[in-house]
């Protein structure tokens, strides 16, 4: 029987993630997991190369390591291209035709926390199907090819230029960014080197911090989770804009020249209105659950449709396709434009937003001018004390709904309620947001409170 005959459902919305040294952030499971990807593979296309990209963290070493040994029993070729925004491992794997592509990052997380993430050929993620397989594979016994088959492994060294260049490659050839004064934080993560190049090379002036990793500072007081460092070094220097990436660089915030923050929603908004200026059509953008009713209603207001799809990129990318739209994301800075990329990618993004800065000649609040958030508020309810409750029918009884309902019915047509389970923590999100703030935060407060006795009831 296999020692990881314990291990099951290993897999979240986005690969797999969690502490250093816990299962299965650890290095025997990881050598499985690369060896179930490649015989997965394997089965499907025969033998090939997969790219292995990481962000900055100190583990990074051992699980790339891990995975490449994983891979190397089953046959696998593996291209190590070492730093680079997920994006990048995004792009580099559909252009070097490899077969998967992997990466090491636990994004936003904290140095000890890391993860792994997939791509396919294509450069989008796994599909349920082969993501299926591949845990079914890591309760079997690792089964090594004859020695002579074993997978060999190289160091892909133009990964960065190249990445670079499919950056620039998303603003037009004669697109100058000169005169325009960027503050950028790469938040010690995968866009250090990256990032500043890409936008120097258009020409701005690039005042950086969070570009100097140490293998533990990552996302430490700097990055997209951390927005006032940005706004404190966007005032220091007098920018005109501040772009904060996260720690794998595939989420952005920007904060305009007086420091005022632009999330994911705002951005979208730009973005399709970017579109039109340019004389495109914007059939639709997609965003989900949480976005802000008055972004929602300010991309309507362009003539352009607005769906909504569940919290995560995953699900962002199921109803682009199946509307066949281009964009899409989340308020967090996790955007998607399937133009320029498979994958959400901050430094795309954040090209897009600057290019219609520039070229307009406006200010970010000034491009913002008539957009009027609605105010939100949510509540997080800790359900841990009621050990085997089944959040999502808890959510259905009748006090909550009755709760619900009266809040509605409060809101009229100028806002909405949303409950939803966390799908990572033992929490039900309470979420309200309307035209009038104190009437939002009574609303919110109320149906969380009782929901907190319905769980108090239960404990």
């Amino acid at each position: 029987m296999s020692q990881f005959k314990a291990v099951k459902k290993i897999f979240g919305t986005d690969g797999i993630r969690g502490r250093v040294g816990t299962e299965p952030i650890t290095p025997k499971t990881v050598v499985q997991l690369g060896w179930a990807l490649g015989e997965a593979l394997r089965a499907e296309h025969g033998t090939g190369t997969i790219v292995i990209g990481k962000d900055t963290r100190i583990s990074g070493y051992m699980f790339e390591s891990s995975l490449e040994a994983g891979l190397s029993a089953a046959g696998m070729d593996v291209m190590l291209i070492g730093p680079l925004p997920t994006p990048g491992i995004a792009y580099l794997t559909r252009s070097s035709r490899a077969l998967a592509g992997i990466v090491i990052s636990a994004s936003h997380n904290p140095y000890y926390d890391n993860g792994i993430k997939f791509f396919s050929g294509d450069g989008y993620k796994l599909s349920d199907e082969l993501e299926s397989k591949i845990e079914a594979l890591m309760v079997e016994p690792m089964k090594i090819v004859d020695a002579a088959e074993l997978g060999k492994a190289r160091r892909y060294t133009d990964a960065a230029g190249r990445y670079i260049e499919h950056c620039k490659s998303t603003v037009p050839d004669d697109f100058s960014l000169a005169g325009t004064k960027i503050a950028l934080d790469c938040a010690h993560g995968a866009a250090y080197q990256v990032g500043p190049a890409v936008y120097k090379e258009l020409g701005a002036d690039v005042e950086c911090i969070g570009n100097d990793p140490n293998g533990v500072n990552i996302n430490s007081g700097v990055g997209s989770t951390h927005i006032n460092a940005i706004q404190e070094h966007v005032k220091k220097c007098d920018a005109d804009i501040g772009i904060s990436l996260d720690g794998d660089a595939d989420r952005v915030l920007l904060v305009d020249a007086d420091g005022e923050v632009v999330d994911g929603d705002a951005m979208l908004y730009l973005m399709a209105k970017e579109r039109l200026r340019q004389g495109e059509k914007v059939p639709g953008v997609v965003g989900t659950l949480m976005s802000n009713l008055g972004i929602q209603r300010a991309i309507e207001s362009m003539g352009v449709e607005f769906a909504r799809a569940a919290v995560g990129d995953r699900y962002v990318m199921q109803v682009l396709h199946e509307k066949g739209w281009k964009l899409g994301g989340e308020s967090s800075g996790h955007l998607i434009d399937l133009d320029k990329t498979t994958t959400g990618d901050g430094i795309v993004s954040s090209l897009q937003v600057v290019r219609g800065l520039k070229e307009s000649g406006k200010s970010l609040k000034e491009l913002l001018e008539g957009v009027s958030k609605f105010p939100m508020l949510m509540i997080n309810v800790d359900i841990s004390g009621a050990s085997g409750v089944d959040a999502a029918a808890l959510c259905h009884s009748d006090a909550i709904k009755s709760a619900v309902s009266e809040a509605e019915k409060a809101l009229a047509d100028s806002g909405r309620v949303l409950l939803r389970p966390s799908g990572t923590e033992p929490l039900i999100r309470v979420m309200i947001e309307g035209q009038d703030g104190e009437q939002v935060d009574h609303l919110c407060r109320k149906v969380a409170n009782c929901v907190e006795r319905q769980v108090q009831q239960l404990s």
